[in-house]
């Protein structure tokens, strides 16, 4: 998936290999995560398969190796053509290591459970103010690009929801449970 990523980066603009990663991270962020190191061996690839090719650019003026942009070829337009037609094979799966911690909550402490949602509204709130912002600049840039945004606002809403919900269904069970053990 990544190496399709790239490639479809790559039809935009020319790019650094940072500068994929965080592009990746900020902007789909809300469709799966990628680790800094899968960046660099996925564009060797591509490049040893003739699908980008690399130009080495001086510093300007900072010191350390030249850097290098990555510009998709017409073999690699070829390739990425042929991935947009194919049907995704799988359905999307939602991986959080929250949402994996939230299953078993029940068998810790509450105030701490709490907190870590209190945590993840936070983050979600956080994430939904960048995304938003974000939105302006997606306008311009493609039916797709603009209804993908659109998705991860969405998303990031639907979280907050849930997971205001469900802090609020926490602390009322709560409630009702030191209720019931005081007599009252």
């Amino acid at each position: 998936m990544l190496k399709y990523a790239i490639l479809g980066l790559l039809q935009y603009t020319d790019m650094h290999g940072y500068r994929i990663k965080e592009h990746i991270e900020r902007n789909f962020g809300h469709m799966w995560s990628i680790n800094y190191g899968q960046i660099y061996p996925n564009l060797k690839k591509l490049y040893n398969d003739g699908l980008v090719e690399m130009t080495e650019m001086a510093q300007n003026g900072e010191k350390g190796p030249p850097r290098k942009l990555y510009s998709i070829t017409d073999k690699g337009k070829e390739e990425f053509a042929k991935w947009l037609e194919i049907s995704p094979d799988k359905p999307m799966l939602l991986r959080d290591p929250f949402l994996m911690k939230f299953v078993f909550f029940g068998f810790g402490d509450a105030k701490r459970s709490l907190e870590i949602i209190d945590e993840q509204i936070k983050r979600y709130k956080s994430d939904l103010k960048r995304r938003k912002k974000n939105l302006n600049r997606w306008e311009n840039s493609g039916t797709y690009v603009r209804l993908t945004a659109e998705l991860g606002v969405n998303l990031n809403e639907m979280f907050i929801k849930w997971l205001e919900h469900s802090k609020q269904e926490i602390e009322n069970q709560e409630t009702a449970i030191f209720h019931e053990q005081a007599g009252t």
